[in-house]
């Protein structure tokens, strides 16, 4: 089945801080931490049921990417994957919690 990918305001927010930490650090580093994200969410996208399960309701996943220490958290619903945080490994689970 065909679900089609939504990316929350609050993940891009994410995406996006991290992303210039990472070029304020060394340019052309947040190009390649977007990079990685992106194959992340495919990875989810292509195999939602794959990754590890968080929640049962709504059905909460987490894809890890591989190069930085990123998690992406996910709802699987009947039409679409959609992707609400994308935190750093050190925060804390609540993060994530009180966005899904």
């Amino acid at each position: 089945m065909n679900r089609r990918l939504i990316i929350r305001d609050e993940a891009e927010a994410d995406i996006a801080e991290a992303a210039r930490w990472y070029h304020d650090r060394t340019p052309g580093l947040g190009n390649e931490f977007l990079a990685e994200v992106r194959v992340a969410i495919q990875r989810a996208v292509k195999d939602p049921l794959a990754h590890r399960r968080l929640r049962r309701r709504p059905e909460v996943r987490r894809v890890l990417t591989t190069r930085f220490p990123y998690r992406v958290f996910y709802i699987i619903r009947p039409d679409a994957i959609v992707v609400f945080r994308v935190l750093h490994g050190a925060r804390h689970d609540r993060e994530w919690r009180k966005s899904a």
